[in-house]
């Protein structure tokens, strides 16, 4: 599609004032076409969307022929001067002719966004850092280098403000700082468990009027999942007295005191390190898995699902400077337990060919878990801590032989009583690293210089290793034999 336009002078003067008021840019680029108009010329230029450029001419021009006047308008000011306006960004090309229709000039005109007051925002901004910023198309390419992944964003979310659109924005910066995070964690957990239960067994014969009556107390302690224990009291039975001798009253009464104060603690401990590019999220358990029914298929089999246990962790490590790391922190401790399990009972049914076909039972542990989850930021070598995941079980039952139990001084005679204490208390210590590669050669395994026995260590010394050799210098604070991470 062309555009012929002719020299009008005064009407063209106004249209530019008008255009250019409305574009709010002046004038920006001067170009100046060298040859005396013999044969045809050609130049190239780039123009800001919404900026003017003029094109002085060595001859008298006639005719103006824009390919396609949507993106850039021309406007003849003298039969020299030429004034052209970028609309929309694009590629075009203009041809200016002599009166005799010679072809004067070939201006291939590319109308792209003015970046100049973009780059002076990222170097006020930024100082810094080496950004660049250009333009392709309607689009906006950042190159250059910075420091932290974080600069990079920001950099990227300033240029999506300047043009209004994110998918027009490719950044393309790179990140010349540490990315990779070491985390450090020690997830310690302390169980303090306290029992005490103390209950008498009483057993008496007694004759009262000619009857004979046998009593006994057998008081069990329920905590210990054993069932409530009774008296049990008969008439009419005969003793067994040396000689067969029966007097009125107690001729035999034994008693027994039973006792049990137990006192544990338990301690588990573990410390995974784990290495993260910036952004990127690692895991880590140590545990294991247990199977969980989840449904029945179409042909009548149980559907079965894993469940993780044990110590487990989750981190995502943001590198914001050369000094400062954003990390994200899910930290848990689930272990099995006979709270909250579900038992499902067996069945016994008959099959279509009369066989009885028996389907046991099935018990689906509990979960018992402590959880903890923060977003923090830390100093490279820095590191916090999670505490106060504390749980404290207090259960104390007092069983005994209804009534007797109640009776001054001899009520302790027909009861147990049954103390059980539990305490546990769960600390993370979590600690980020900025680290870089190193050589193979400056790691070592746990392995590194193990030694298996010779069949005469092993068999008469009774020993499953040598002693470790010392090929590898040990690292400051390791031993000679073992692994120890600095």
């Amino acid at each position: 599609m062309g555009v012929t336009m002719k020299v009008l002078v005064c009407a063209a003067a106004a249209f530019l004032a008008a255009a250019s008021a409305s574009a709010g840019s002046p004038v920006s680029t001067t170009v100046h076409v060298k040859g005396g108009g013999e044969g045809p010329s050609s130049e190239r230029v780039t123009l800001g969307l919404n900026k003017a450029a003029i094109i002085e001419l060595p001859a008298d021009a006639a005719d103006v022929l824009v390919s396609n006047p949507a993106i850039v308008d021309a406007i003849v000011r003298t039969p020299r001067r030429i004034y052209i306006l970028g609309l929309t960004v694009g590629q075009t090309n203009a041809f200016f002719f002599s009166e005799s229709g010679k072809q004067l000039l070939n201006l291939e005109i590319r109308v792209e966004r003015d970046m100049v007051a973009l780059s002076e925002l990222m170097r006020a901004h930024f100082s810094g850092a080496d950004i660049k910023v250009e333009s392709v198309n309607d689009n906006i390419v950042l190159t250059g280098t910075v420091e932290s992944a974080s600069i990079a964003e920001q950099a990227r979310e300033m240029a999506v403000r300047y043009v209004g659109d994110p998918a027009k924005v490719l950044n393309m910066i790179s990140v010349s700082g540490r990315q990779q995070v070491m985390i450090r964690v020690r997830v310690a957990e302390m169980q303090r468990v306290v029992s005490k239960q103390l209950g008498i067994d009483l057993k008496a014969v007694a004759l009262a009027g000619g009857v004979p009556i046998n009593v006994t107390s057998n008081n069990e302690f329920s905590l210990v999942g054993r069932a409530l224990g009774t008296g049990v009291g008969s008439i009419g039975a005969t003793p067994s007295v040396p000689g067969d001798i029966i007097n009125d009253g107690f001729n035999n009464v034994e008693g027994t005191v039973r006792a049990m104060e137990r006192a544990g603690i338990l301690r588990l401990l573990s410390e995974p390190n784990l290495t993260a590019i910036s952004g990127e999220t690692a895991n880590f358990l140590a545990g294991g898995q247990f199977p969980v029914p989840s449904g029945v298929d179409d042909s009548g089999n149980v559907r079965i699902d894993f469940k993780q246990f044990g110590v487990g962790l989750a981190f995502t490590p943001v590198v914001l400077s050369q000094n400062r790391i954003s990390l994200k922190v899910s930290s848990e401790v689930s272990e099995l337990t006979a709270e909250g399990a579900l038992t499902l009972p067996g069945n016994t049914f008959r099959t279509s060919d009369g066989s009885q076909v028996t389907v046991p039972g099935l018990t689906i542990p509990g979960l018992r878990v402590r959880r903890a989850e923060t977003t923090v930021e830390l100093p490279s070598g820095g590191a916090m801590m999670m505490a106060g995941l504390l749980r404290d079980d207090f259960k104390q039952n007092i069983d005994g032989y209804p009534g007797l139990k109640d009776l001054p001084v001899l009520g302790a005679l027909f009861r147990s009583r049954d103390y059980q204490s539990n305490q546990t208390e769960l600390v993370v210590i979590v600690s980020a690293i900025l680290v870089d590669p190193t050589s193979g050669r400056e790691l070592s395994m746990p392995t590194t210089g193990f030694v298996p026995p010779t069949d005469a260590q092993a068999y008469l010394n009774g020993q499953s290793n040598a002693t470790y050799t010392t090929t590898v210098t040990p690292a400051p604070g390791e031993a000679s034999s073992g692994y120890i991470i600095e």
